[in-house]
């Protein structure tokens, strides 16, 4: 609409134009907006630096005033004065239309979807945060409000957006580089938007292959101490160490604890759609517990307000909002983790009028007691019913769950419980061919017995390749054709060639392709045998 505006604009400046000289000046002109226009949407499409686009802003004021001052000098009469004013007018509010929208288009993007066709997602949905920053100036570009100013209204309140997100989730994990320990005050702070979801919380350790096991350990105090700073709680928090990524280790002197935390850290998340519907139910308790808490406080508010002097009284209770807690917690024998947070909730009163504020109906109150005290202990035994039904099958799979429990590279597990999978592979060529004498000379030196390779051996060969164990099963799952948990010839002959493959930096295939499956093995994966 903008640019239908100026186009207008410069029609009539055109037909206007007492000669020629005036006609290349108003092209000029023209040009010379259209180019600032093109420079001000390349920049803030693709640059999108805000110094930048304002500047822009500011060229093209100029410009659109110099364009309206030559149309106004070359007006004949009232009349033409009047349209060009007219025109000018629409050209100004279109513009003004899109300055408004500008703060917003700046921060349109603070969120952002991905979907991908991987069955983890099928059970679970992942929330990445943005990562914390350590000083006050990088801050700033969130919008976010300090102590000594007042909001903006622009960007977003970063322990807001935790502090929401905390109350709806099943898990929060929190990511520690084994190299870089600092917690800043913007960690701080969201530590302390989590809150009251205390249960919920798990921290990883991450890279923790770059440093052997003496520095590990001081790191892993460090780590600890770190955290009772900031967690006023006297539980100890999970904490999970390990290298969480698809290459090799780098110092593999901890591999065995690694494999043992990452266990039990997917084992964490895969049970998450079983706990899910508990959770539920301990949300509906907390919130049971906070509505009767703000009934309690807000009839004691209504109660103490007067009739007269209205505003010293409402300004006396906030302040006085610590004690009525206390004063409530013991006549009525509740719990003090029930309480909302006292400095967020005496911020938020000084705008509530005391006076409208309902007394308490002792009809609504029995009735969550009730609640509380009969009505959830009967669905206990439907939470109970439904954990024994679906028993040890884990409620994530796929992805990076594969390879925890595939082959010898389960914890407790030789061999696993494996399905069949695949189709019929064809006649085709197989791509191992070529390499196989390399890979058969690997095989017999490993004293295969009658033909085949145990699960233990093959284990201790592929460790030794240093990738991480969820990776080795993947690759185990899909070299192990005939799922009878040994190796033939052919099938190490897979495994080699997929662990090269990964070492190289490729992906592994979901699901073992035609052109991989052994000549020995296609029949049989025909039929299902």
């Amino acid at each position: 609409m903008l640019w239908c505006s100026v186009i207008v604009f410069y029609c009539y400046i055109v037909l206007s134009c007492p000669g020629v000289l005036c006609f290349v000046i108003v092209l000029v002109f023209f040009v010379l907006l259209c180019g600032v226009l093109l420079c001000c949407g390349v920049f803030f499409i693709v640059l999108c630096y805000r110094v930048i686009c304002y500047c822009c802003v500011i060229v093209l004021w100029c410009a659109i005033v110099l364009c309206f001052f030559y149309c106004v000098v070359s007006c004949n009469c009232f009349c033409c004065f009047t349209v060009c004013f007219f025109k000018f007018f629409i050209v100004v509010w279109c513009f003004d239309c899109c300055a408004c929208l500008l703060p917003f288009l700046l921060s349109c993007n603070r969120l952002q979807c991905a979907q991908l066709p991987n069955q983890v997602l099928e059970s679970i949905s992942i929330i990445d945060t943005p990562g914390i920053l350590s000083g006050a100036k990088q801050r700033v570009n969130r919008g976010e409000k300090s102590k000594a100013q007042e909001w903006t209204g622009q960007g977003y309140d970063f322990p807001a957006v935790l502090r929401w997100f905390a109350e709806r989730v099943d898990r929060i994990i929190l990511l520690f580089d084994a190299h870089k320990l600092e917690i800043s005050d913007e960690f701080s702070e969201a530590i302390g938007a989590l809150r009251g979801n205390e249960e919920k919380l798990r921290v990883v350790l991450n890279k923790a292959d770059m440093v052997g096991t003496q520095q590990l350990m001081r790191i892993y105090g460090a780590l600890m101490w770190s955290l009772g700073k900031v967690f006023n709680t006297p539980e100890v928090v999970r904490v999970y160490i390990g290298s969480f990524w698809s290459e090799p280790l780098l110092v593999p002197d901890n591999r065995r604890l690694f494999e043992l935390e990452e266990e039990d850290l997917f084992s964490d998340i895969q049970n998450l759609p079983h706990n899910a519907a508990l959770r539920k139910l301990n949300d509906l308790v907390k919130r049971a517990r906070l509505v009767r808490v703000h009934a309690h406080i807000i009839s004691y508010l209504k109660k103490e307000m007067p009739t007269f002097r209205k505003d010293n009284r409402k300004k006396n209770l906030i302040y006085q909002l610590p004690v009525i807690f206390s004063k409530i917690q013991l006549q009525h024998h509740i719990s003090a983790g029930d309480f909302p947070d006292c400095a967020k909730m005496q911020e938020q009163l000084l705008t509530h009028d005391f006076s409208k504020f309902k007394p308490l109906k002792p009809s609504l109150m029995a009735a969550l007691d009730e609640l509380l005290a009969s009505d959830i202990a009967k669905l206990m035994p439907l939470l109970r019913q439904e954990e024994i039904n679906l028993g040890e099958q884990p409620g994530v799979q796929g992805g990076a769950f594969l390879g925890t429990r595939a082959g010898p590279f389960v914890v407790n597990d030789p061999f696993g419980d494996m399905e069949k999978e695949g189709e019929d592979g064809g006649e085709m060529a197989w791509v191992v061919t070529k390499d196989k004498p390399k890979y058969d000379e690997i095989f017999y030196n490993l004293a295969p017995n009658e033909g085949k390779l145990s699960g233990t051996k093959a284990r201790d060969w592929m460790v030794s390749t240093r990738l991480p164990n969820s990776v080795l099963g993947r690759i185990w799952k899909l070299s192990d054709v005939d799922r009878d948990g040994m190796l033939d010839d052919e099938e190490f002959a897979l495994a080699s060639h997929l662990i090269e493959v990964k070492l190289e930096g490729h992906g592994l295939p979901p699901e073992l392709p035609a052109r991989l499956v052994p000549p020995s093995k296609r029949r049989q994966k025909g039929s299902d045998v």
